[in-house]
């Protein structure tokens, strides 16, 4: 998002070599090296991968092809939005494969001290939001306008709610708006944090499967929509005004999620010396339809993150030969 995206959290076991990070709070990998770093003659890469399913399906599909199709060994590691820019100025991490908008850092990092440069959108575009399930809607119309939910508060009520109605987040450490939109709004909401990504499927699912009425935060491109339909809640209208006041303060947000066409970033000596990683990564483009393909298969279907990448590549030939440099 802006961002503001949300990190969610995906309990999917099945990054390769991705370090150990709890689900509600990646380690700071600015404090620690590749292990791979600075070995001798070694052909290596190190991806940051984000905790939500999407990005690490970009990640598993990119070290699947530097690995198999390109010679490279890649190091991958799971790292919080933030600190991820951080790593990535210092040469820790050698790219940033799905970036929803961080502003100041791409005027520090980017323009100011010109240690990380742009690596090209993922032509994947990202939009958070609030939604609700399709079957209330259709009932329920109206709920799709946010200036009638209060009059919801009481339906979207939960036990976790203290007597509001609910709001379902994602971790107490992901970056959004909703505090201050629930504040700004006068809405009578409170916010309940899942814990991760995973848990909040899981909770969505859980209401979904008994029918139930649910208020979350959500966002596209994201493959649950395929098995619980949901329809966003209209928020007052993004603008750039909006935007750049709450860039100067976070908690004056009272407009709507921006849509995100989503960017990678390259630390500024690899993208130079990276060779034919560097050039791969420029060139990797794919749709919102590949990554979800990708992220069911490990989010969904139980697959590992390598696994499922092997099976997109060989399905795919067509879409990722034109990344080869």
């Amino acid at each position: 998002m802006a961002r503001t995206r949300i990190q969610l959290l995906m309990a999917v076991a099945g990054i390769a070599a991705v370090f150990t990070a709890t689900g509600c709070g990646a380690a700071d990998m600015t404090k620690q090296s590749s292990p791979y770093a600075n070995v001798g003659g070694a052909k290596s890469v190190t991806l940051s991968v984000q905790s939500w399913v999407g990005a690490q399906s970009n990640v598993a599909v990119a070290q699947y092809l530097l690995e198999h199709e390109l010679g490279y060994r890649v190091d991958t590691v799971q790292v919080d939005e933030i600190p991820a820019w951080d790593a990535l100025s210092q040469g820790r991490v050698d790219a940033i494969l799905e970036d929803w908008g961080h502003p100041e850092q791409e005027q520090r990092y980017v323009k100011d001290k010109k240690l990380i440069v742009p690596g090209g959108g993922l032509g994947v575009t990202g939009h958070i939001g609030w939604w609700v399930p399709k079957y209330f809607a259709d009932k329920h119309p109206d709920v799709l306008n946010w200036k009638n939910l209060n009059k919801y508060a009481k339906t979207f009520k939960t036990a976790e709610s203290g007597g509001k109605g609910q709001l379902l987040d994602g971790s107490p450490s992901y970056v959004t708006n909703d505090k201050a939109l629930v504040k700004n709004l006068k809405l009578n909401y409170q916010i309940v944090f899942s814990g991760s990504e995973a848990a909040q499927i899981t909770q969505i699912k859980q209401f979904a499967k008994g029918k139930k009425p649910f208020l979350t935060y959500w966002y596209e491109p994201q493959w649950l929509f395929n098995q619980v339909p949901m329809v966003e809640v209209k928020l007052p209208k993004y603008t750039d005004k909006c935007a750049n006041e709450g860039t100067k303060d976070p908690e004056s947000i009272d407009c709507a999620y921006p849509t995100t066409p989503l960017q990678k970033y390259l630390n500024a000596d690899f993208a130079k010396q990276g060779g034919k990683a560097s050039a791969f990564l420029k060139k990797f483009h794919w749709t919102k339809d590949d990554q979800n393909e990708v992220s069911e298969l490990i989010a969904s279907k139980g697959m590992s993150a390598q696994d499922a990448a092997k099976k997109w590549v060989e399905a795919h030939p067509d879409v990722w030969k034109k990344w080869m440099p």
